[in-house]
């Protein structure tokens, strides 16, 4: 059974940067796919960033050149460096895993984390 737990999240001002990390247990980076996603009030879920089990990545256009998802097998820890802060990436951020890249892709996953909030003031 995976268990993903968060953590990194807070309050900054915008411009500012934070490190979000996943920790996972019962399974390696190196079989899963992993994804974050967030979701701020009022709003649906959305994906921000996806890297397969080969290391390639994709982002949501919002986030390019801002955020920086990466992932530590060793640690089985996942990643994401957000950078260049703005008002509108105010969200509870999650993290995610499944072993099908075209599920998470769509915003689909077998396991979630519950979830680190992330508060960008202007």
């Amino acid at each position: 059974q995976v268990q993903l737990v968060e953590s990194g999240g807070g309050s900054v001002q915008a411009g500012g940067s934070l490190r979000l990390s996943c920790a996972a247990s019962g399974y390696t980076y190196s079989s899963y796919c992993m994804g974050w996603f967030r979701q701020a009030p009022g709003k649906e879920r959305e994906g921000v960033a996806a890297i397969d089990s080969d290391g390639s990545t994709i982002y949501a256009d919002s986030v390019k050149g801002r955020f920086t998802i990466s992932k530590d097998i060793a640690k089985n820890s996942l990643y994401l460096q957000m950078n260049s802060l703005k008002p509108e990436d105010t969200a509870m951020y999650y993290c995610a895993a499944d072993d099908r890249w075209w599920l998470l892709q769509r915003g689909g996953a077998d396991y979630w984390g519950q979830g680190t909030q992330v508060t960008v003031s202007s």
